[in-house]
């Protein structure tokens, strides 16, 4: 094939890819507005959940977890004794480490163990955590925390807050397309945000050990928000 044809050959190919282009170019999205939708709903919880704990302290690694075991093994006969079922609470953290005694010159001396062990107890009558608070505390629990409140069917209660917060949504996308000029179109996107779940807390033991734990399960504020996208289109004249 000669120089000519070549040159010929590669011309034609570029002619070919150049007019390739429209055709594999993708259509540009169409505008959109995009706004969130909130909306809550009140719901009183039918789940609580408490973990307690304890430790024990000693000169050996072995003493240390023999005391806590016993400790544990008092607190767990305690808590079938108030009627929780065995399936609703088990072993959460359980951990043995050596005890440090501060020493500026050189490296620090283990001076003894410390065995801790912690047990989760779900209630499914929450009006009874203040009872079994009293009762871990007394069967030697000298920890006691994450105390949490949940609603079981939170997903379903939230069903009618969903619709509220789409026309929440909705709302404020109107306020945007009258502003802009434009008239909103059809939604093209709808995503549901995960809600933050609120932190368990801790109680001090001291406190509660010298009168009944007061606790009050209230009410669980459930929210639901929503990411919403509209077409917009031109006004109509």
């Amino acid at each position: 094939m000669t120089m000519m044809k070549l040159r010929r050959c590669f011309a034609g190919l570029a002619a070919a890819a150049l007019l390739a282009v429209p055709a594999l170019a993708q259509t540009a999205p169409p505008a959109a507005i995009t706004v969130t939708g909130e909306a809550t709903v009140s719901a009183a919880p039918d789940l609580a959940q408490i973990d307690g704990g304890v430790s024990s302290d000693a000169k050996t690694a072995r003493e240390a977890s023999d005391a806590n075991n016993a400790a544990m093994g008092k607190i767990l006969l305690a808590l079938k004794g108030a009627g929780i079922a065995e399936n609703d609470f088990q072993t959460s953290r359980l951990s043995l480490q050596p005890q440090y005694a501060p020493n500026r010159t050189g490296p620090s001396l283990v001076v003894g163990y410390r065995a801790s062990n912690r047990v989760t107890v779900r209630l499914r009558e929450p009006n009874k955590l203040a009872s079994v608070i009293d009762t871990l505390v007394s069967a030697g629990a000298n920890d006691i925390g994450g105390i949490a409140f949940t609603v079981s069917n939170a997903s379903k209660l939230l069903d009618g807050a969903r619709e509220q917060a789409i026309a929440d949504a909705r709302r404020k996308a109107e306020i945007y397309a009258k502003a802009a000029g434009v008239s909103l179109g059809a939604p093209v996107n709808i995503s549901e945000e995960s809600s933050p779940v609120p932190a368990p807390f801790r109680k001090n033991i001291a406190a509660m050990a010298a009168a009944p734990a007061p606790v009050s399960p209230g009410e669980e504020t459930l929210q639901v928000t929503v990411s919403v996208s509209w077409a917009i289109k031109p006004n109509e004249q």
